[in-house]
This record gives C-alpha cells, sequence and structure tokens, in this order.
C-alpha cells in the first residue's frame, strides 16, 4: 500500500509525510493504482485537488522511462519558468535545473516573441538529450516543436502542459504528434503544479529504484 511504503523526496518531517501518505493512499483508490503511469497522475491530481486531471493526461513515447534513463545520466532539466523550476525536487538526483525565461532577452527583441520562447531559442544547442519542463508558456512548447520538426533538436522527455487559452491546447496537441516521449494535458488546462508533480513523480521513482 502507497500508505505504508510509499515516500516522497518533498516530504521533509513525519507530519509532512503521514499527510502526503493519506492523500496518496485515498487518491490510489480513486485514480487507479496499476501502473507507473498511475503514480504520475495520482501526483497531479493531488497538486491540483482535481481529480478529472486524470483522464486528461497523455503519455507518448513511453515518457517514464525515457526520463528515468535522463536521470540516470544527469540530463539537464530545463523548466520555462522560474516557478517551475523552484518546485523541482533538487535531491536524489544530479540534473541541473535551468530556466528558459531571461535567457534570450536580445532574441525577443529583435523578433518580437515572448521572452520564454525566445529563450528556448537561445538555449537550443543544449536540449539534444534533456528533459524539457513547460508549464505555463504555450509560445514555449510552440518554439519547441518547431525546432524538434526541423531534426535541429531531440530532447529525451518533453512534460509539456501549458495552461491558457491561446494555443495552450494546439501547442500540447503538436507536441503529441511528434516522436519524442511526452507528458501532456488535453485542452486548456495545465500549469506549474502539473508540470512540477509529474518529474517530482519520475525523480521519486527514479530514487527508489537506485
Amino acid at each position: 500500500m502507497i500508505e505504508n511504503e510509499y515516500a516522497d523526496l518533498g516530504s521533509v518531517t513525519r507530519e509532512a509525510q503521514e499527510i502526503y501518505n493519506r492523500s496518496r493512499s485515498y487518491i490510489a483508490r480513486v485514480v487507479g493504482n496499476e501502473t507507473p503511469e498511475d503514480r504520475i497522475r495520482q501526483r497531479c491530481v493531488i497538486a491540483t485537488g482535481d481529480v478529472n486531471v486524470a483522464d486528461m493526461m497523455r503519455f507518448k513515447n513511453d515518457p517514464l522511462n525515457a526520463g528515468l534513463k535522463a536521470l540516470e545520466k544527469g540530463a539537464g532539466i530545463y523548466a520555462d519558468i522560474k516557478m517551475v523550476e523552484a518546485g523541482v525536487v533538487k535531491k536524489g538526483h544530479q540534473s541541473k535545473v535551468t530556466i528558459f525565461l531571461g535567457k534570450g532577452d536580445d532574441i525577443a527583441e529583435e523578433k518580437g516573441v515572448t521572452r520564454a520562447s525566445a529563450g528556448v531559442m537561445k538555449l537550443k544547442d543544449e536540449l539534444d538529450g534533456s528533459i524539457v519542463l513547460i508549464g505555463n508558456a504555450p509560445s514555449a512548447l510552440l518554439a519547441l516543436c518547431g525546432l524538434m520538426e526541423e531534426g535541429a533538436l531531440k530532447p529525451d522527455l518533453v512534460i509539456g502542459v501549458p495552461v491558457g487559452f491561446v494555443n495552450a491546447a494546439e501547442s500540447k496537441e503538436r507536441l503529441r504528434r511528434t516522436d519524442v516521449p511526452s507528458i501532456s494535458i488535453v485542452g486548456t488546462r495545465g500549469g506549474t503544479p502539473i508540470a512540477v508533480a509529474s518529474i517530482n513523480e519520475i525523480i521519486n521513482m527514479y530514487q527508489e529504484n537506485k
């Protein structure tokens, strides 16, 4: 049972672990607990407080194993904004976490694009074989998809779950059409909690397997 066996790297006190395990045990019964992907769904439901999120998540091209292998080699983790970067558990792995925002402001000014998408363009030479987390900026995911479609790069894993009503659903659908391992969510929902919950669950599973 998760209630007795599950350990969360982000819970640093006994009370925090007990609260998390109670939530996890309840959600496991609601969402299911048959596959590793179910564990990611569970954590995302807990992060959002919305059980409907579980049915909206999509896993393409074996993203879990791709993420575990990427962590094993210490692949860089790239996040669209500081809030996502701050939420990633920093222990249990050796991967450095970098944000796109602010890295390509010269490109943003020159091309008139968003700062997040400009960051993707600026750091494109670092993204091959990386883990990319996009929870808030559809423009960044669209820029990433464009580069992947051109064959300019291929991340090991993309967690693309930007939230919003302009290009969010479209960017995630475009991601699912690539051959890159990915975790996404259908429609306009998404955001930092889902991006962070997804990668942190993979980090937990990586640590358990060590």
